[in-house]
Parts: C-alpha cells; structure tokens; sequence
C-alpha cells in the first residue's frame, strides 16, 4: 500500500484544491495508487445503491494526447465565449483576480492536457439519451465518487482537477475509447503529482450570504 499523508478530515476537505499548473507531468504515477484511491472511492453513496459507475483509466500516450486534443478544442471555444471568467465582473475586486488566475491556471491545463500522466474518466450507465428532466438523481450517483477519488488522491501526494469540458466531444471520444452507448461520460480528472505541497483552504464567499434556514 502507498504512504498517506498524515491529514485530519478537515484539512484534507479543505485543502483539496484543483491542481492545473503544479501537476508534475513528467513523474510517472503507478496504476496500482490509483487502484487504491477508486478502492475509497467505491465506497461512495449511489442511489438504490446501485453503483453504476465505470472508470475509464488513460495511461496510453496516443489515448491521452487525443483526449487531450479534444479538450483543448472545447476550451478554446469557452474561453472565446461570453461565459469565461475573464469578459465579466462580479463586482468584487479579491474575486475578480481570483478569477482570473483561475482562467490563466486553466488555459495552462488545457494546453497540456495530453501530457498529463493519467486520465480518469468517470462515468454511469445510463440511457444513450438523457432525460431533459432533472438528472441530480443519476449524477448524484457518480459525483460522490468522484470527489472521493479525488480526496483519496491528494492523501497519496497527488494531484487532480474536475474538468468536463471534454463533454462537448463525448460522443467522439466514446467512439475513440469504445465506450457503450449506454454509459455516459461525467467527469474528466488530470492526474498527476504535484510540486510543493503548500494548499491551504480558499477563500469562499461568507456562509451567511448562501445559507437559508427554514426557508429561502
């Protein structure tokens, strides 16, 4: 088994943060440490407990680079759109900056996508066509585990960012990696070690101006 580092469970919640430009893409990351983090991670909730997820794990080069290729192609139309951080204000100057550092440390992973050691794909059965209804239910069967493996990796030393901009090329990726009509793709986790083990939790906005007690 790999060494975990010694957190408590606050600091590991609180310091998990994503890692775009302080992923280590030329350590190679051994299939048998991810093994032992999607083992947490499938301890996860699903509903009905009906664990329908599946793990696609890249470590091909070719099968990477392509993933890649797509991804950078979803970006570059987002980051062109009217949505990316850097064509708005929030009317907060600490948040604006945080913001555009954000786009910057973005703009930097999608240039180096491919060259990411390892590629998580996380996925569930589903219909080859979802409902335009709410879909919580199903996502919330896959979101949990995500974000475990995610905790689990970082306790290992290593690094991951929650991406899902590669979703605009599912279907072209599916094909690419084979993947059944039936599964749906959900999220896309860059892995790698990270340089410097500085994290430390971000600054949110105030509990009280998102809470709601008893009502709105």
């Amino acid at each position: 088994m790999s060494d975990v580092l010694p957190l408590g469970p606050d600091e590991l919640l609180t310091t998990t943060r994503s890692v775009r430009k302080r992923l280590d893409l030329e350590r190679p990351v051994p299939l048998e440490v991810v093994r032992e983090s999607l083992e947490v991670a499938l301890q996860a909730p699903s509903g009905s407990n009906q664990q329908g997820w599946h793990w696609l794990v890249l470590t091909d080069a070719e099968k990477r680079k392509a993933v890649g290729e797509y991804y950078r192609k979803a970006f570059t139309a987002y980051r062109n759109s009217s949505q990316y951080p850097t064509t708005r204000s929030h009317g907060d100057a600490d948040r604006d900056a945080t913001q555009l550092r954000v786009a910057d440390s973005a703009q930097y992973l999608a240039d180096r996508m491919g060259e990411v050691p390892v590629l998580i794909i996380g996925a569930m059965n589903a219909k080859a066509e979802l409902p335009a209804s709410n879909q919580a239910g199903m996502w919330g069967s896959l979101l949990p585990a995500a974000w475990s493996l995610q905790l689990a990796l970082r306790a290992r030393g290593l690094g991951s960012a929650w991406t899902t901009l590669h979703l605009q090329y599912e279907k072209e990726i599916a094909e690419l990696l084979g993947i059944p009509e039936n599964v749906r793709q959900g999220v896309l986790l860059p892995v790698a070690y990270y340089t410097g083990d500085t994290f430390k939790p971000a600054k949110r906005q105030p509990l009280d101006t998102v809470l709601h007690v008893d009502g709105w």
